[in-house]
């Protein structure tokens, strides 16, 4: 079973959440989402999320194509959540190009005793 990691912050599944996760699903067989901490987002992006981190977890559970959905780690580019479920693929987000380098770096670095493949996700336009 080939398995599909995303992270995000899903603060009101939208369709280019969607696509997203179709997108990635399309990689393997198993998809897992990482949702991240309410304390994380606020640290990445100033704000708390809209939706607490329950209430996000609920609404992704229920989104087509997610296999399984779970906390991300406590601290920013500690990985665990990696070394944990080891998928064989890590989709980010067209806008995710921060996580990315991270990512890259820290198996670079040899902070993880496999590096999962990182694939990058199509841009998708929002019709507003």
């Amino acid at each position: 079973m080939k398995k599909v990691m995303v992270f995000g912050v899903f603060d009101g599944v939208h369709d280019g959440h969607r696509a997203f996760l179709k997108e990635a699903k399309s990689h393997g067989d198993y998809l897992i989402a990482v949702l991240a901490q309410d304390h994380i987002v606020e640290r990445l992006k100033g704000h708390l999320p809209e939706i607490n981190l329950a209430e996000r977890l609920e609404h992704l559970k229920k989104e087509d194509g997610v296999d399984e959905v779970v906390i991300g780690d406590t601290e920013l580019g500690v990985w665990e959540v990696i070394a944990k479920h080891q998928p064989h693929v890590v989709a980010v987000g067209h806008d995710q190009q921060l996580l990315k380098e991270a990512l890259e770096k820290h198996c670079a670095g040899g902070g993880l005793s496999f590096c999962p493949e990182i694939k990058l996700m199509s841009y998708y336009e929002i019709n507003k």
